[in-house]
């Protein structure tokens, strides 16, 4: 088993360190907007990821939004967001990031997006930018999340072909047509022995940014382990979950968004917002959340962690209890994070120490959970592929 693992964590590294790994958020801001309740003086850290809902949150004005990624790729495609928002108009915006291509997007790129990036940013859209130039191949179809994404299509369209039941199913004007759909023309076709076989892959999970730890948590916790895990999940999406507005699930099927349904950064109204001066409220760092705020000068307010603890709870226990460390060194009075977890519970949380008041402590005290919220909030997901939600105010 230590061998397995060891092959694990070189595959799961050797994807996240040399790849873009997200090309769409993968979190529903919907809740964190209500979880969180960002007001005017919020400084908010959030872990980068493809950048969406570090625009999402801006769009409450908080004071300042610090988006933190170890992978530079993560940061480049929020620099990029930026710099399209303030020096396209909103037509060819949408092309780029709504439709995921954009005719000539090389010029555009070279004359109108080039110099507003920093250094890391523009070396890595030099050779990238082709990423947006083909209209069958369309960006979100690119990076290594993308590419399982495209495999899907495949998949779907050419090997048990139900692409018109998919198509169905996203114009369908009820949970009940849904259902009926799911349940007539997709649930047996696509869990078919080989998607089995494939969603049990360390590989599949690695492309999708599932480590290890994560993976042996859902198969601990849940009964029939991850292909039950992900086989619920997406029963829940698409056939008791409302798909008009569920742009996280549609633009993996398509690969592109519509105006219809979309994130909120890519709303004409947001757009204009974003443009005359919230994008100046975000800012980039490629850095741990431990780096970031050992660093930083000022306090946190708002924090959300997505679900990278689960990352560390295994053989990285020591990095969680430190980047705990940094947070509550970093934290404003009454603070409030959110994070999620693969797993069912995050019992991990219980074990981990900081120092505080000179006094080594256990950190579960200090976090006072709203698992009501949590609870109510959590069903309501539309990406719906993790398994627990969790909102704290932090009282040290």
């Amino acid at each position: 088993m230590a061998i397995f693992d060891w092959v694990s964590r070189r595959v799961f590294n050797a994807v996240h360190r040399n790849n873009l790994v997200y090309n769409t958020c993968w979190e529903d801001p919907r809740l964190d907007r209500i979880a969180l309740e960002f007001a005017p003086d919020d400084n908010v850290l959030v872990i980068t990821s493809a950048g969406c809902n570090a625009l999402d949150y801006v769009l409450t004005e908080p004071n300042h939004v610090y988006a933190v990624d170890m992978n530079p790729r993560q940061n480049a495609l929020l620099d990029l967001k930026k710099a399209a928002i303030n020096n396209l108009d909103f037509d060819d915006f949408f092309k780029l990031f709504g439709e995921g291509h954009l005719t000539g997007v090389r010029e555009i790129y070279r004359e109108r997006m080039r110099d507003s990036l920093a250094p890391w940013s523009q070396t890595y859209w030099d050779a990238k930018i082709k990423w947006f130039s083909n209209n069958r191949r369309t960006f979100y179809f690119r990076g290594t999340s993308g590419t399982f994404a495209r495999m899907l299509k495949v998949y779907t369209d050419k090997m048990i072909n139900v692409r018109g039941h998919l198509d169905d199913l996203m114009s369908a004007q009820s949970i009940e047509e849904q259902q009926e759909i799911y349940e007539k023309h997709l649930r047996e076709k696509f869990w078919s022995g080989l998607m089995k076989f494939t969603m049990n892959r360390d590989t599949t999970l690695s492309m999708l940014g599932v480590p290890k730890a994560q993976r042996r948590q859902i198969e601990t916790q849940y009964e029939g382990g991850i292909v039950k895990f992900v086989q619920d999940c997406m029963e829940s999406v698409f056939a008791k979950l409302p798909m008009k507005d569920n742009y996280f699930w549609r633009v993996y099927m398509n690969g592109s968004y519509s105006r219809e349904c979309c994130p909120e950064y890519l709303r004409e109204d947001n757009f204009e917002r974003l443009r005359n001066g919230l994008t100046d409220r975000i800012s980039t760092h490629t850095d741990s959340v431990q780096g970031f705020l050992d660093k930083h000068d000022g306090s946190i307010s708002k924090f959300i962690l997505l679900d990278h603890m689960d990352w560390l709870s295994d053989h990285f226990f020591p990095m969680l209890e430190s980047e705990w460390q940094a947070i509550v060194d970093r934290a404003a009075p009454n603070s409030r994070i959110i994070w999620r977890s693969g797993g069912l519970r995050t019992d991990f949380i219980d074990q981990v120490q900081v120092r505080h008041n000179g006094e080594l402590q256990k950190v579960s005290p200090m976090l006072k959970l709203n698992k009501e919220l949590a609870d109510e909030l959590h069903p309501k997901d539309r990406v719906h592929t993790y398994g627990s939600f969790y909102i704290a105010e932090l009282s040290a």
